[in-house]
C-alpha cells in the first residue's frame, strides 16, 4: 500500500464521515419542512445529490480499497457498475441543481397537500436549530 492510497482512503473516509453528518442535520431539518408542510424544492434537489455522492463516495471507498487489498472475482464484477449508477445519480443530481440555479427557480417550494386555506406554512420555529 503506497502513500498516495493511504492519501486517497483517508481523503475518501473524512469526505464520508462528513457527508453522513451533513445527512443527519438536512433529515432533521426536512423534518421540521415536512411537518410545516412546505419544502424548498431546491434543498430536496441539493439533498438528492449528497445522497448520490455519499454513494459514490463509499464505492469509490470500496474501489480503493479492495484494489490494494484484493478481493475475490464476484465483488471485483459488481464495481464497475456499482460506479456507473453512483455516477448517474451524482450526475443527476447535479443537471437539478444546475436547471434550478440558470432558470432562477432556487426559491420554489413544495406545498404538501393536508395544508388548509388561510393556514400558514411558515415554520413553526423559526429559530430553532
Amino acid at each position: 500500500m503506497g502513500v498516495v492510497d493511504i492519501l486517497l482512503l483517508f481523503a475518501y473516509s473524512i469526505s464520508f464521515v462528513c457527508t453522513l453528518l451533513l445527512i443527519a442535520a438536512l433529515f432533521l431539518y426536512f423534518r421540521r419542512r415536512f411537518r410545516a408542510k412546505v419544502v424548498s424544492l431546491f434543498m430536496l434537489s441539493a439533498f438528492f445529490f449528497l445522497d448520490a455522492y455519499t454513494v459514490q463516495l463509499a464505492v469509490a471507498i470500496w474501489i480503493r480499497f479492495s484494489s490494494v487489498c484484493g478481493t475475490d472475482t464476484l465483488l471485483a464484477s459488481l464495481e464497475l457498475p456499482a460506479w456507473a449508477i453512483a455516477q448517474t445519480g451524482t450526475a443527476f443530481g447535479l443537471i437539478i441543481l444546475t436547471l434550478l440555479m440558470y432558470t432562477k427557480r432556487q426559491d420554489l417550494f413544495i406545498v404538501l397537500s393536508g395544508s388548509k386555506k388561510g393556514e400558514t406554512n411558515a415554520d413553526p420555529n423559526p429559530n430553532q436549530k
